[in-house]
């Protein structure tokens, strides 16, 4: 059993949702909850701007502790949900609600591959965005905005987010980072995967390690096996281990949350 002394906040990244049929996070939450944790979704909308999300965010904090008499949240949050955290924690006074906020493979740095993508012709993103939008409408949010979104994880927002948004001495900061094998390691995320190779370098189909270092850096996991962890790897989307093989590299990504939480209950939060 794990004692820790406040409770888990998952926050999910962009296009995904907590309030669907085939949810986030798949078997990771049962697997805390089975260690004694008290666990939590950010139930943010999917395709927000990051100021957006995290008024909400910080709205479900107060929720959640007004529920539960807890002091404090230990959040951890993936990729865009990381910078939405950021935000209500530097921006909106958050800080004093949670304990801990670990990012994973969160673009607090940007994407030079982002970049170059919005310099595409902006009628050809906005109509993309209108579609997606329109989507999103639909199947939950309240206030899409993909276009801004998108926007959010270019060099340029991530340099102005930054300055803007300082880390508070109150919040422990800590990040992780991913990698796949190869472009052939998850077929969903071969086409980004081989654009951000050619452009960046080594990446989990999305972010590379650059991106995402901030605050405490635990380093860049990757598969035990052949295939590597993609950037929905991180979220369990498949529900099953990469691998059967058990050595240097991360055989379940399930066991790994299971780690860095137990790692959080030795630290005091």
């Amino acid at each position: 059993m794990i004692n820790l002394k406040y409770p888990i906040m998952l926050v999910h990244g962009l296009g995904f949702h907590d309030n669907l049929f085939f949810k986030n996070w798949g078997r990771i939450p049962d697997a805390l909850r089975k260690e004694g944790c008290r666990v939590f979704f950010g139930n943010q909308d999917g395709n927000a701007t990051v100021e957006e999300n995290g008024k909400a965010l910080y709205k479900r904090i107060r929720s959640i502790l007004k529920k539960t008499g807890a002091e404090k949240m230990n959040v951890i949050a993936h990729s865009k949900g990381g910078m939405e955290m950021r935000y209500a924690i530097s921006t909106l006074g958050a800080d004093k609600c949670v304990a801990s906020l670990t990012t994973m493979a969160t673009p607090h740095n940007g994407s030079k591959t982002m970049d170059l993508i919005m310099r595409s012709p902006k009628w050809l993103i906005g109509a993309a965005a209108f579609c997606y939008d329109t989507l999103s409408y639909f199947i939950g949010d309240k206030h899409p905005d993909s276009y801004k979104a998108l926007e959010s994880f270019t060099t340029k927002y991530t340099k102005r987010f930054n300055k803007e948004n300082p880390d508070s001495p109150n919040v422990y900061y800590r990040s992780y980072a991913f990698l796949l094998r190869n472009q052939l390691g998850e077929p969903l995320e071969f086409l980004p995967y081989t654009l951000v190779k050619l452009i960046e370098g080594d990446n989990d189909g999305f972010m590379t390690p650059e991106s995402a270092k901030w605050g405490d850096f635990r380093g860049v996991y990757t598969g035990a096996g052949l295939r590597g962890i993609s950037h929905i790897d991180v979220l369990d989307f498949f529900r099953k281990p990469f691998t059967d093989v058990k050595g240097e590299g991360v055989s379940d990504i399930v066991d790994f949350y299971t780690g860095l939480v137990k790692e959080l209950s030795e630290m005091g939060f």
